[in-house]
């Protein structure tokens, strides 16, 4: 295995792990809610940052965008757009169907979809050259989607009996016709989700070759690349919490907090770095890279929130069974990573 390749698992490891625990300046907001931290991180992370060091570091951007192909750059803009509407129906399905549950499902299906779906319909660049779904390696990278899968599930399960040991007053949930669209909701939520890494590999090969043209560098024209692509993910979701607070008369609360400002703009930060991050990982892993790069981030992305969730507490006092299928989805997601790192060696032979 390569130098570049193993810096490249590293760099994709360190993504989700950053991701995963990027939640924890949350827990120290007092007055914030959804609106007025998801308005400010979503600012920050997706307009604020990769613009500024793209128009500081890319020189003639704007003539380097004109000179790509309008259909990539509107498919790259939808795409991220469907990813910020499945964070949208994330927080809607937090209060149909459970945190437990939702983050199960959409992190199943969003990391199956996005694994697979540049080995069926090949990305740009140099992902164009990745194994078919059913050659060896395609094979392979199943394998560990399948470990990764029943990993989330223990995850779930242990979701589960750590909110049934804690909330023991709480009735448990019946089906319904809100929980059953719930359900709904989560599935079309997963299925948008991959929309975070298919707006970047679907989109980097002629971004890339046009900035680089301009006179940019390698890892400058990677931060071009989630410049150009997130205004669509921007759209939802900054104009959606900006919404809210027009309906709740509530933008005053921006200003009445500055400490919690302060940690909006600490997420933002966090949750930018790892998309930099995946987008330079997944480069430096070759032809599987924007598989192998998003199925280790999204394993690390899960670990990396169980982490978080041991560090605040949210385990203390958790015995018994719970703890048992948490232990036991850390080894299987753990072991779905080295799967997927052994098929993109393989696919560099």
């Amino acid at each position: 295995m390569s130098q570049t390749v193993m810096l490249g698992i590293a760099v994709t490891v360190v993504a989700g792990l950053v991701m995963g625990t990027s939640p924890w300046p949350l827990k120290l907001m007092r007055r914030f809610q959804y609106e007025q931290f998801g308005f400010v991180s979503m600012l920050i992370a997706l307009l604020v940052i990769p613009w500024s060091i793209t128009l500081a570091t890319c020189p003639d951007v704007f003539r380097a965008i004109g000179e790509i192909d309008g259909v990539v750059l509107v498919r790259a803009n939808l795409l991220s757009a469907a990813w910020g509407i499945a964070q949208v129906l994330a927080m809607l399905c937090f209060v149909r169907i459970g945190v437990s549950l939702t983050y199960g499902i959409l992190c199943s299906v969003g990391a199956t979809v996005g694994v697979i779906t540049p080995m069926v319909f090949k990305a740009s660049g140099i992902f164009a050259e990745a194994p078919d779904l059913f050659s060896s390696t395609g094979k392979t990278v199943m394998v560990g989607m399948a470990v990764m899968v029943f990993g989330v599930f223990f995850a779930s399960l242990a979701g589960f009996g750590r909110e049934r040991q804690q909330n023991d007053d709480q009735p448990e949930r019946k089906t319904s016709g809100r929980f059953a669209m719930g359900l709904i909701m989560v599935l079309v939520a997963g299925v948008l989700s991959a929309g975070w890494g298919f707006c970047f590999t679907y989109s980097q090969g002629p971004v890339i070759e046009a900035v680089k043209a301009q006179g940019a560098g390698d890892f400058s024209a990677s931060i071009a690349v989630w410049a150009i692509v997130l205004p669509g993910a921007a759209l939802v979701n900054i104009l959606y919490p900006a919404m809210l607070m027009s309906k709740n008369g509530s933008w005053n609360v921006l200003a009445s907090k500055p400490g919690d400002l302060l940690l909006a703009v600490l997420y933002g930060l966090l949750f930018f770095i790892p998309s930099a991050l995946l987008g330079e990982g997944m480069l430096m892993l070759g032809a599987l890279g924007a598989s192998v790069g998003f199925g280790i981030v999204q394993g690390m992305l899960i670990l990396g929130g169980q982490i978080l969730g041991f560090i605040s507490g949210e385990w203390r006092g958790v015995r018994g069974t719970p703890r048992t299928h948490i232990y036991v989805a850390i080894v299987l997601l753990v072991g779905s990573m080295v799967i997927l790192a052994t098929a993109n060696a393989l696919a560099a032979e």
